[in-house]
């Protein structure tokens, strides 16, 4: 039922909120007030209420001013400014393996999961950490993760000879999205927080910011509310801030940051070799790369902005085909070939500096999507910040390579699909834990060919294939099956 005034005439919208939306041109969001509910009214009151519409507004209008204007030139990153593979030292990685243990063991590390997404892709309502991928353990993404944590925990008091319940707990702060929160606060609940202690434990939220028409106008989900999504992975930044956890980060005594999204099979959570390089080099900000596999690969590449300038990702879309496909006549691989596939290191101190300076420049990635409106479906933009929009801040940013068959399994598509499926990564972890097993002295027998199986070892009971032999020399194991305690 309409809402009436005294006098028979509908109510009219609120005088002062209709002046604020005219200001910023966006008044027709009350376009269809008359033919709303006083429910209605209420709700739509609340949502706009609920903006920060000046904030919004210098958003919108910044992003859509960047779209199509020059960028800085870009240059390939010189090979001898990455720690490639084969230039690294078994010296090198021992050194760098016990820094990174001994940070840990003092409290300098957090880390901090990328997980507003659902996994729509793969066929699911649930949040993408939820998702068990098909190994044998039937373990889901979020369990791997907290029991890599876990071991690290393990080996980081043991470096110190405080194996016996004496060691410092890695605190794990977990972005959410207002789509995903919720569920992942019970499946965690449900898991009795897969073993780790419930208060080192950080859910936090990431924001959300209209869709809007390629003009810049709200699009409006139903005729009460403004169609919202999340603000992409680089959400990451303003979400701490207002949530006051670097603050609380300060205070825990921690100085750097593992930063990593969720969909990542075979991701190294809080790995010390990594940390210790990170200090090692004294940098502000680090990414794990991988190389490019073929030109047409669909991740986005790091390179450097202008003659000399800083490290900068550009996304797959935004590379020229030409430039894709150029070659290093002296290595002979891609000229653009470091990959960034979402693992990063930075500190603290970095952290705070770009929680500031991004939400200054407003500037956010614009993607065509179909959005969900009030005449069913339309073509909209959505803004987002990702998190490598942080890396042309850095003072000083050091690439460090890994191995995709070890580090690299993402899950983005459902099985049928020609890449990053639940099965390709359940594959990438099995035949690297087979290559553990092997390496340890153990044996297996299969039923299938050994290419489409293998085993699955427990995070528990190794981190990156040591400490296996006690368990796997001289055994026989039948592939598929997980080794664990």
């Amino acid at each position: 039922m309409r809402e009436l005034t005294a006098d028979g005439n509908a109510a009219a919208p609120p005088q002062a909120l209709l002046e604020r939306l005219k200001d910023y041109g966006q008044e027709y969001t009350f376009a269809l007030w008359d033919e709303l509910s006083a429910e209605e009214r209420d709700l739509l009151v609340k949502d706009i209420e609920s903006l920060d519409l000046s904030r919004v507004d210098r958003i919108i209008r910044c992003s859509l001013r960047s779209q199509g204007l020059p960028t800085a030139a870009i240059e390939p990153v010189p090979e001898s400014s990455v720690s490639t593979v084969e230039e690294r030292t078994l010296e090198e990685r021992e050194r760098w393996w016990k820094m990174g243990l001994k940070a840990i063991s003092e409290g300098k590390l957090a880390v901090v999961l990328l997980s507003g997404g659902q996994g729509t892709r793969l066929g699911s309502s649930d949040p993408k950490g939820c998702f068990n991928i098909g190994l044998p353990s039937g373990k889901s993404l979020f369990q791997l993760q907290a029991e890599r944590i876990l071991c690290v925990q393990r080996l980081a008091a043991q470096s110190t000879n405080e194996g016996s319940g004496g060691f410092v707990p890695i605190h794990w702060y977990i972005m959410t999205s207002p789509f995903t929160d919720d569920v992942t606060r019970k499946f965690f609940e449900s898991h009795k927080y897969f073993g780790l202690e419930a208060d080192q434990i950080t859910f936090f939220q990431q924001g959300t910011i209209p869709c809007i028409s390629k003009d810049g106008r709200f699009i409006m989900e139903t005729p009460y509310k403004v169609a919202k999504a999340p603000d992409g992975n680089g959400g990451v930044y303003s979400a701490l801030k207002s949530s006051r956890l670097l603050e609380d980060m300060a205070t825990r005594g921690v100085k750097y940051l593992d930063c990593y999204g969720v969909d990542n099979a075979l991701v190294r959570v809080a790995d010390p070799t990594f940390l210790g390089y990170f200090i090692d080099k004294g940098v502000a900000s680090a990414a794990k790369v991988v190389r490019k596999a073929y030109p047409q690969e669909k991740v986005g590449v790091f390179v450097r902005r202008g003659k000399g300038g800083p490290l900068s990702v550009v996304e797959y879309s935004e590379l020229d085909p030409t430039l894709a496909s150029a070659i290093n006549q002296e290595t002979g691989r891609l000229r653009y070939c470091w990959s960034n596939v979402c693992l990063h290191m930075f500190t603290l101190d970095f952290l705070n500096q770009v929680a500031n300076g991004l939400e200054k420049d407003s500037i956010y990635h614009l993607a065509e999507k179909k959005i969900a409106s009030t005449h069913g479906y339309t073509m909209g933009l959505k803004l987002e910040q990702f998190i490598f929009d942080a890396f042309p801040y850095a003072p000083s940013t050091a690439l460090y390579e890994v191995l995709r068959e070890e580090e690299f399994a993402p899950v983005k598509n459902a099985n049928g699909s020609n890449f990053d499926t639940p099965d390709s990564a359940k594959l990438l972890v099995l035949r690297l834990h087979t290559r553990w097993v092997v390496a340890a002295g153990g044996f297996l027998t299969h039923s299938v060919p050994l290419y489409a199986t293998g085993v699955e070892i427990s995070p528990l009971c190794s981190y990156s294939g040591e400490n296996l032999e006690a368990i796997c020399r001289g055994r026989t194991f039948h592939a598929p099956c997980e080794i664990s305690f």
